[in-house]
């Protein structure tokens, strides 16, 4: 199964969220990842999913979504030229063996330092998936006690961009 960025601006009313989750989950689709705000206009809320799904799947999940009330547009962000990020924050576990070395590693990633105790450092990188994934590959060896990821955001490029 391919993954399928979709944005899907809704009316940003109580519920809507509840009811679209519902949805995936009344008829089996899986949801990978999901990321929900207001939008310029606060009276509408942006959902930006990734689902997991082959071309009649991900057919089926549109026409389903356009059939809720509260859905606005349903935009296919995956063939289109988008620019995407994630942030992840990670705790790292690091002791007076480790820590000269992995002060080393994060000096050569784009990671920013955000805590540091005795025992652990906690970091939060920003980019797209590829380069978080590359990151939690790197940092694997020194024990990873915790990641918290925000799931995937995404907007359509502009030509030129």
């Amino acid at each position: 199964m391919a993954k399928f960025i979709l944005a899907v601006l809704v009316e940003n009313k109580f519920g809507v969220l509840a009811r679209i989750s519902g949805l995936f989950s009344a008829r089996g689709f899986n949801i990978s990842s999901l990321a929900v705000a207001e939008t310029e206009d606060p009276s509408v809320s942006r959902i930006t999913m990734v689902v997991s799904a082959d071309e009649k799947i991900l057919e089926q999940i549109k026409k389903q979504l356009n059939k809720l009330i509260d859905v606005i547009k349903i935009i296919d962000l995956t063939q289109k030229d988008c620019i995407d990020r994630e942030i992840v924050l990670i705790r790292i576990k690091m002791d007076s063996k480790t820590q000269d070395r992995l002060m080393q590693v994060l000096d050569n990633l784009s990671a920013e330092v955000l805590a540091k105790s005795k025992n652990s450092v906690t970091i939060q990188e920003v980019g797209d998936q590829k380069k978080i994934n590359a990151m939690l590959e790197l940092l694997k060896p020194f024990g990873i006690l915790e990641i918290v990821r925000t799931g995937r955001i995404a907007i359509q490029a502009e030509k030129g961009e």
